[in-house]
């Protein structure tokens, strides 16, 4: 592995998170969530749980809706309605399992 300074290092990390947020939220809009979370173990929700985390860590107040709100790039109501499409039993079966053995709830 190269020789990478932290801070050119959190550049990198960065650069790729927002090429993946990218990735889902614009060029593959179709992929489900659900479908996400079923092969994946994570999806976009995960994604924006994991940017009010880090912001926690920080130090700075985020509420699950603005942390989807900035994830998504609007309200998360918004973007389910655009693109988000009823699963069949079996998903929604398949993604029970996923989301009890990936999924850590914090209340």
């Amino acid at each position: 592995m190269p020789d990478i300074d932290p801070q050119t290092m959190i550049r990198i990390e960065a650069a790729a998170f927002r090429a993946l947020r990218q990735h889902l939220l614009e060029a593959r809009p179709e992929v489900q969530n659900i479908d996400l979370m079923n092969l994946a173990g994570f999806c976009r929700n995960c994604l924006a749980r994991w940017v009010q985390e880090a912001a926690a860590a920080e130090g700075v107040e985020m509420t699950k809706d603005a942390a989807r709100e900035l994830y998504y790039g609007m309200p998360y109501d918004a973007w389910r309605a655009q693109h988000q499409t009823d699963a069949d039993a079996a998903t929604q079966a398949a993604f029970a399992v996923a989301f009890a053995q990936n999924v850590t709830q914090k209340d």
